[in-house]
């Protein structure tokens, strides 16, 4: 008997998304996971709503209408679907082949697995062909309290890719089923709210893509940088967060030393929960979680 899997919802938002949302939708439906709820909320105001339309036998709702904005078409989406496993993709990235299937198996494997993400993130260059995939040392709750997922100078770890992220209904509604107003970084406003709840996991294996395009609205570094520091500063007083040990070496001269770097990972560093294939050659070998101490950077 086969088992068909948990259902998962993909939302996708788009606003005047004509020259890329086809590459987007194509990387949805052709997951050929057979339990997938795909929503697509368009903002209208240019030719989107045509393409959307070539599909619509695939799609299980669509809508094209003014709405206030990215994450509130994300909300809407939301507020629709029905799956055990939430995402959005937006109408410029990509999901890559069997990313579906792969989450599936994962959440349904591990049920204390409530969000996960890929430390193998992918990125498209402008034309939607793939430039290059960045590795992230790891992810921990005490890393992204101490900064060390903040996009900018400062970080010298890479940020959590919304792309690749994948999460529970239960966590969403758990962390209020909303997105915190920040009109740039809401989704990293929202791993705030996740850290909250649950742990991280992060994966061995890019899920998805995320497309760089000259003067899109993720190029104004400056303001997402200066939101997400906002939201971090706002977790930290919730907690009571205090620099951490590892934090305060960060900058450290001693800390690019290999020997003494290898000294400070054991002693101090942080702890990544990391979802691996048990054996990548074997078919259908499923999945075991490892605990592994890194330092970022």
């Amino acid at each position: 008997m086969t088992t068909i899997g948990p259902k998962i919802s993909v939302i996708t938002p788009s606003f005047k998304s004509a020259g890329t949302i086809e590459q987007t939708i194509k990387s949805v439906l052709r997951q050929g996971y057979p339990n997938l709820e795909y929503i697509v909320i368009d903002g209208a105001g240019d030719g989107t709503s045509e393409i959307i339309r070539r599909y619509e036998s695939e799609i299980s709702f669509w809508c094209s209408e003014p709405d206030t904005g990215q994450y509130s078409a994300i909300e809407k989406g939301f507020a629709r679907a029905t799956g055990d496993i939430l995402c959005w993709i937006n109408a410029d990235d990509i999901l890559l082949p069997g990313s579906l299937s792969s989450v599936s198996e994962i959440f349904d494997s591990f049920h204390e697995v409530r969000w996960l993400t890929s430390l193998d993130q992918a990125i498209l260059d402008a034309d939607g062909a793939l430039w290059r995939i960045l590795h992230v040392d790891g992810f921990s709750r005490e890393a992204f309290l101490d900064g060390f997922h903040l996009q900018g100078e400062r970080a010298r770890a890479k940020f959590i890719q919304q792309e690749s992220t994948f999460f529970r209904r239960s966590l969403w509604e758990e962390a209020g089923g909303r997105i915190p107003d920040y009109p740039l970084a809401g989704d990293f406003a929202l791993w705030c709210e996740f850290f909250e709840c649950a742990d991280l996991y992060g994966v061995s294996l890019p899920l998805a893509a995320f497309r760089r395009v000259e003067g899109q609205r993720s190029s104004d570094v400056e303001g997402y940088a200066a939101e997400c520091l906002s939201a971090l500063s706002r977790f930290r007083e919730r907690t009571g967060w205090r620099d951490s040990m590892t934090n305060l070496l960060r900058d450290s001269v001693l800390t690019d030393t290999p020997k003494v770097r290898g000294v400070l990972r054991k002693a101090l560093g942080y702890t990544s929960l990391d979802v691996l294939k048990k054996g990548p050659l074997t078919k259908g070998a499923g999945w075991l979680i490892e605990k592994r101490k890194y330092l970022p950077g």
